[in-house]
C-alpha cells in the first residue's frame, strides 16, 4: 500500500478511536465515580483494525497492541501506534506522556509479569475505598487486574473474621480487600520478591501491616503476626501446608495459564493440571469454606463433577461489572466444602 493510502488510513483509524473513546468515557464516567472505581477499561478491541486494550487508571492510561495476524514493518507499527496514542490523548484529554502502550502477544508463564525498560511511571489508584500503587510503564501488567474488580469485592464482603489464603498473589490486591473486610489472619503467596515487597506498599497504603517470611518460616497456625507475605512456590507450599495440618476459611486461587519458573518444582498448565491443583487446595479449606478459581486460557472446560466434596458454581457472570459488559473475561469458579 502506498505510504499516502497508509497514512490516510491511519488518520481514519485514529478518528474512529478518538469518537469511540469518547462515547465509552461518557458512558462509563459516573458510574465509575458513583461506584468509587478509579481503574477501570474502556476499550477492547471494539473496532477489529484497531487491535487495541486500554484501561484509564485516573488520570493515565495503559494499553496494549494484540499480536496482529499478519506481520507488519516495526517503523510502520510504531508510527501508528504514536497515532492512536496521539488519538486516546485527544478523546481524553490526557497528555501523551501519560498514555503507555505495549505490545501484548499471547503470554506463557509469568511473562506478563517481565520486566520491560525501566521508565518507573508510578501512582496509586482508589478502588472501593482502598488505595493501590500501579507502574503504567515498567511491566505488561500494571500491578492490578480491573476485570477481577467485583471478586475482590466478594472476597472481602465474606472475609470477616475468617482465616484467608491467597495463592499466586502477584501484588496482594485480593489480600488487601481481605484485610479491609475483618479477616483474622491473611497468608498471600508469591515466588516473586518484587511482587511480595509491592503488595507490603499495598499494604501500608491501606494502613495495614503485614510481615514477609520464606515459606519455610511458615508458623503454624495462630502466629504472631496475622498477615504474611510469603516468598515461596504456591505448589510446593499447598503440598507443605497438608502435610503440617493448615487450613483455612477462605481461599484464593488465581494462577497462571502457563508457568515454567526455575523456583517451581515442576510445569504448570492449567489446563491439563486445573483438577488436581483445585482438588488439593479443596484439602486446605475448613468446612464450609470456600475456594474462588479464576484463570484465563484458552478453550479451558471444568467438569463439576470431578469435586464432589464440595458445591461448585459458575460465578464468571456474577463478577462481570459495568464495563467488561460484552467483554471477555476469565473465567470463575465458587467451591464450597461440604
Amino acid at each position: 500500500m502506498p505510504a499516502t493510502q497508509i497514512k490516510e488510513k491511519t488518520a481514519l483509524q485514529g478518528e474512529m478511536l478518538c469518537n469511540r473513546l469518547r462515547k465509552r468515557h461518557r458512558h462509563l464516567k459516573k458510574w465509575a465515580r458513583r461506584t468509587g472505581t478509579g481503574v477501570f477499561r474502556l476499550y477492547d478491541r471494539d473496532i477489529p483494525e484497531i487491535p487495541l486494550v486500554l484501561d484509564l487508571y485516573g488520570d493515565a492510561v495503559s494499553g496494549a497492541l494484540y499480536k496482529r495476524p499478519y506481520e507488519k514493518e516495526d517503523a510502520q507499527e510504531a508510527r501508528w501506534l504514536e497515532a492512536m496514542k496521539d488519538a486516546v490523548s485527544l478523546a481524553l484529554e490526557i497528555p501523551a506522556a501519560r498514555i503507555f502502550l505495549k505490545e501484548r502477544s499471547r503470554q506463557r508463564g509469568n511473562s506478563q509479569y517481565s520486566k520491560l525498560p525501566d521508565r518507573r511511571f508510578t501512582l496509586d489508584v482508589t478502588e472501593g475505598g482502598l488505595r493501590f500503587t500501579v507502574n503504567l510503564s515498567d511491566y505488561l501488567d500494571t500491578g492490578i487486574f480491573p476485570d477481577r474488580r467485583l471478586l475482590r469485592s466478594l472476597v472481602r464482603s465474606q472475609a470477616a473474621g475468617k482465616r484467608v489464603l491467597n495463592l499466586f498473589c502477584y501484588t496482594g490486591s485480593f489480600s488487601v480487600y481481605a484485610v479491609a473486610g475483618g479477616a483474622r489472619e491473611v497468608d498471600s503467596v508469591d515466588m516473586s520478591r518484587t511482587y511480595l515487597e509491592w503488595a507490603s506498599v499495598n499494604f501500608s497504603l491501606n494502613g495495614f501491616d503485614a510481615r514477609m517470611i520464606q515459606a519455610r518460616d511458615m508458623p503454624a497456625q495462630g502466629g504472631t503476626s496475622p498477615f504474611r507475605l510469603i516468598r515461596g512456590d504456591a505448589l510446593r507450599f499447598i503440598a507443605e501446608a497438608h502435610k503440617a495440618g493448615l487450613t483455612w476459611d477462605l481461599i484464593v486461587l488465581d494462577p497462571p495459564a502457563f508457568s515454567n519458573s526455575k523456583a517451581m518444582t515442576g510445569i504448570l498448565d492449567i489446563r491439563r493440571d486445573h483438577r488436581e491443583l483445585i482438588a488439593r487446595t479443596l484439602d486446605l479449606l475448613n468446612p464450609r469454606g470456600k475456594l474462588w478459581f479464576s484463570a484465563n486460557p484458552r478453550r479451558f472446560h471444568l467438569e463439576t463433577g470431578d469435586f464432589p466434596q464440595a458445591i461448585t458454581q459458575d460465578i464468571t457472570e456474577q463478577i462481570r461489572d459495568e464495563d467488561f459488559r460484552g467483554k471477555k473475561i476469565p473465567i470463575c469458579y465458587e467451591f464450597t466444602l461440604l
